[in-house]
């Protein structure tokens, strides 16, 4: 199922991806990815924080919990028991953890409270994994590379193989960065992967031209996850 492109921009990121290897050895792999990952780890960990926030005010201001616990008993001052206070504080701390779990449920609000350099992280080490499956040394010359999208963190990686990489600086990706960024913060999906594809194919073509007897040893299509 497509998620962000249509079947017409399939086949026009897949068209020009053909384009720029009709010009290169190099073999360009396009992905476009929903996530690069789950944060259950750190949905977890914020719902820990909001139960052990809660513990620590109960212990500074336990009347503002235990005083409407009261009106269970009548109204009647009530001795609380050291064992009924460890049952309160570990039902506010399980309730508030459950409440903090749920509404992390809505995905905005769940990624919209993971630190931005953790989603770098993990969109550059999903990129790595999917280069490792989709490009890496599947390659005759080892010059595959991979243009990877991860629409919920905005982020965008390029990873090239060892024959690339040893010839061209990473910084050398920069203007297939910016070409393919500004036409999708402006929307255009499609149009920024075209972008990215073409600047990419343009550095492969000056340091690994096309050879008389090239052959296309990766599938031109984009590959939506």
């Amino acid at each position: 199922m497509n998620l962000y492109l249509s079947a017409e921009d399939h086949v026009r990121v897949s068209e020009a991806v053909a384009r720029a290897e009709s010009e290169t050895a190099g073999e360009i792999v396009t992905v476009v990815a929903d996530r690069s990952d789950g944060y259950t780890d750190a949905a977890l960990a914020w719902a820990s924080l909001l139960s052990f926030t809660a513990l620590a005010l109960f212990a500074l201001f336990p009347r503002a919990v235990l005083g409407p616990l009261e009106g269970a008993f009548g109204g009647w001052n009530h001795e609380w028991l050291d064992r009924e206070l460890l049952g309160v504080a570990t039902a506010l701390a399980i309730i508030v953890f459950t409440l903090g779990w749920l509404v992390q449920l809505w995905q905005p609000l769940k990624f919209a409270l993971v630190p931005p350099s953790i989603k770098t992280a993990r969109a550059l080490r999903r990129s790595i994994d999917l280069f490792k499956v989709g490009a890496e040394r599947r390659t005759h010359g080892r010059t595959g590379i991979l243009i990877y999208l991860s629409m919920r963190e905005h982020r965008a990686e390029i990873v090239a193989d060892e024959a690339i990489a040893s010839k061209v600086p990473p910084e050398t990706w920069g203007d297939a960065m910016v070409a393919m960024l500004a036409e999708i913060r402006e929307g255009r999906l499609a149009d920024g992967m075209i972008a990215g594809v073409t600047e990419v194919g343009k550095v492969l073509a000056q340091h690994f031209p096309r050879a008389e007897d090239d052959t296309n040893e990766l599938p031109d299509r984009l590959i939506e996850l």
